[in-house]
């Protein structure tokens, strides 16, 4: 139902853990996902935690859906002295090429546990249909 846009991405997701950089605007970190079909829906699922929903934008441009959420340092006052950091910071942004078959009008979006799901319809016209053959003329009737 997906396909992947960069292969190079997960190399790019490996290079950051390790090198302990953030993701900027201009070049933000991958977010990791799962994306599976349940029933009619199809569910894509990003791990996002300690971001609020306000610094979470969801896009679809045509076929494309762009996920883009920015984790900003607590605030602190200057009587913090941080002794260990490791948790990232920063921007992360995911593409996923949606295929033709699911209904992009229809997106639903919630926030739970630091985990963004969004729910995306199969599209009427993707769904299987039987076709009834009709009396000896041979007409068909293709029921939905």
């Amino acid at each position: 139902m997906l396909m992947r846009t960069d292969p190079f991405r997960e190399m790019d997701r490996i290079v950051q853990q390790l090198s302990g950089t953030s993701g900027t605007w201009s070049k933000p970190s991958v977010m990791p996902m799962d994306a599976y079909r349940e029933g009619d829906v199809y569910v894509i699922a990003f791990d996002l935690p300690g971001v609020s929903t306000e610094a979470i934008d969801i896009d679809v441009e045509r076929n494309m859906l762009t996920v883009k959420a920015e984790r900003r340092p607590a605030g602190k006052s200057d009587t913090v002295q941080m002794e260990l950091s490791e948790r990232p910071l920063g921007v992360f942004s995911r593409q996923v090429m949606l295929a033709d078959t699911l209904d992009t009008e229809h997106i639903e979006a919630d926030y739970d546990a630091g985990v963004l799901t969004l729910r995306i319809p199969i599209a009427e016209r993707a769904k299987p249909r039987k076709i009834a053959i009709g009396g000896e003329s041979g007409h068909k009737q293709i029921s939905g």
